[in-house]
């Protein structure tokens, strides 16, 4: 009976592994996009150089039931990245581009907050995450500028770490890299995309704006979850920002990149990127801080547009995206030649990272992980640990403060040179706070302090600003806490555009006597005030209020124009001088 047992364990040995498949992949997608309230998703997977799934899922459009194709058109968000390094590193390859020369060789204005960075700051800095800046994600979110006006604002943008010291994930300094692209390519970023890498690859209904796949028959539709319903929200457009994350694709096209990506370079047979390159870009460059939470998952780093991790023990390359009302992920397992792209229209959506670990899984011949499970039970420790401290009353809030104005004395327009304005406007009982459009009501949290309450798809959710007083005592700043890493950033108070016209400011010139001395206010440039006291240098002076002006660059340092008299404010006293 044990040599028949042997027999059979030997004659069973002998015989191949059974195929990894995709069976029953469709009854577990629909279960997952239920699961996760996903409208539609489009699902691509390739396997030692062949396609074996290119599918659509569910709906690109609710209202109309219109089904997810594989030509289905959805936003990729950051998943643009590493098409941003692709233009730089087609350069490079012609000889146009140094990875690691200084960018200030090819962009003489180039300009950063601290000079040492600016003069060392390399192509492969801009794409590794390494600047030592924080998101500062406000500066573009929804704002009005252009990409030029975003790229001269860099100089304003306080960074939180040491130059090359801490990755820090970062998407201006990836629009800045389009930027390099399109000044050394002297082209458009979105044409030097076009034609460098959508052409070659034969991604014909890839493009770089959602205004441009609203104007497709086959273009999905942005959804967020909203109190557990499914819910239509509009388009973000992000040209501005482009190279970190506008491009929009279908599975079909995206199949081609992953293909490139896989086959070392090649496109058809043909070397559209060297081996040399590519590989660069799959490597690591920097460490990503943290250690993974699960044992399937190795710890992180940050090639070039790329995330490297393990799966399972097998090399991970892949890269996210989210933008509002799509999440997208390219993923593969190079040594396996295994790799996916998922594309929803879901905003901040956990369902890519299921679906592409559920396939490398199946594909591995591995008894799949249930990672619903694993991040649902996440989730309601979290909401259990919140309510847990809301219950028991664990809040910084100071009870019984007031603010020390009235209200309609905070209202007004603070500025950042970097972040633009934000407006705060008076109301009854709270206040109404805007930038970029992006608006909340803030009310009271204690003394001058103000939160804006919980608004799912707000980026000010749940923010705080709070406003400080100069020495007269009148409100001249404000700040909000924007990074965490980072102490608030402060915006000033600026005055109401008519305190810079030159018919209120004109009639203010003139001469003053102080004391032995005499102070004389001219106008310059039809909009400011200059004052010149006694052998001290001209100094500009700012309005704030109704006839009042600060000293610029001399702190605690103000001026009041009344009828015939020049008021200085200043931290040894008030004095007053009489107009000639």
């Amino acid at each position: 009976m044990r040599a028949l047992l042997l027999f059979l364990t030997f004659c069973a040995a002998l015989l191949p592994a059974a195929e990894p498949s995709l069976n029953g992949l469709d009854a577990f997608v629909d279960k997952q996009m239920k699961e996760w309230k996903v409208a539609g998703t489009a699902i691509a997977v390739v396997h030692d150089g062949k396609v074996i799934l290119s599918k659509g899922y569910g709906l690109r459009n609710v209202k109309a039931n219109l089904p997810v194709t594989p030509r289905t058109l959805f936003a990729i968000g950051s998943s643009s990245k590493s098409f941003t390094v692709v233009s730089l590193a087609l350069l490079a390859e012609q000889g146009k581009l140094d990875w690691d020369k200084p960018v200030r060789e090819y962009l003489s204005d180039f300009r950063m907050h601290d000079a040492s960075v600016t003069e060392r700051m390399t192509p492969r800095d801009l794409v590794t995450h390494r600047s030592g800046l924080p998101r500062h994600d406000l500066v573009w979110y929804a704002a009005p500028y252009t990409r030029q006006q975003i790229y001269e604002r860099l100089r304003y943008l306080e960074p939180s770490t040491d130059f090359r010291s801490t990755w820090q994930y970062q998407n201006i300094m990836f629009m800045t890299a389009g930027y390099l692209a399109s000044r050394v390519a002297d082209l458009p970023w979105e044409e030097h995309v076009r034609r460098g890498i959508f052409v070659p690859l034969g991604m014909t209904g890839s493009n770089l704006s959602v205004t441009e796949s609203q104007k497709s028959a086959d273009h999905a539709l942005p959804y967020r979850v909203e109190k557990d319903v499914i819910t239509e929200i509009p388009f973000r457009n992000i040209d501005a920002i482009g190279p970190a994350g506008s491009i929009n694709s279908h599975i079909e096209d995206m199949t081609r990149y992953l293909l490139m990506n896989l086959n070392g370079g090649k496109h058809d047979g043909k070397q559209f990127l060297s081996e040399g390159t590519l590989r660069q870009l799959h490597s690591p460059q920097m460490v990503i801080p943290g250690a993974s939470r699960y044992p399937e998952v190795g710890d992180s780093s940050y090639g070039m547009g790329w995330m490297i991790t393990t799966y399972q023990g097998r090399k991970n390359v892949h890269h996210g995206g989210n933008i509002d009302g799509f999440s997208a992920l390219v993923s593969f397992l190079p040594n396996e030649k295994v790799g996916v792209v998922i594309l929803t229209n879901s905003n901040g959506s956990a369902l890519p990272g299921v679906l592409s670990r559920y396939v490398f899984d199946r594909l591995l011949g591995i008894e799949p992980v249930d990672w619903t499970g694993r991040l649902r039970g996440d989730e309601q420790k979290q909401k259990a640990a919140e309510e847990e401290a809301k219950k028991k009353n664990y809040t910084p809030r100071r009870a019984g403060t007031k603010p020390s104005h009235d209200l309609k004395e905070f209202a007004g327009e603070y500025e950042h040179p970097a972040y633009g304005v934000l407006k705060v406007e008076a109301q009854p009982e709270d206040l109404k706070v805007t930038i970029h459009g992006l608006a909340a009501e803030f009310k009271h949290f204690h003394y001058d302090v103000f939160e804006a309450p919980e608004t799912p798809g707000n980026p000010l959710s749940r923010s705080k600003i709070q406003f400080h007083s100069n020495l007269q005592g009148d409100i001249d700043s404000l700040s909000a806490p924007l990074e965490t890493s980072l102490k608030p950033i402060v915006f000033a108070r600026r005055a109401e555009a008519a305190f810079r016209q030159r018919s209120y400011l004109e009639p203010l010139a003139g001469q003053y006597v102080l004391g032995a001395s005499t102070a004389t206010v001219t106008l310059r440039d039809d909009s400011t005030l200059v004052l010149v006291l006694g052998g001290q240098p001209p100094r500009e002076l700012v309005p704030t209020r109704e006839f009042v002006f600060v000293i610029k660059g001399m702190t605690g340092f103000s001026v009041e124009f009344k009828k015939d008299e020049l008021i200085f404010h200043q931290p040894n006293g008030t004095f007053a001088a009489k107009r000639k």
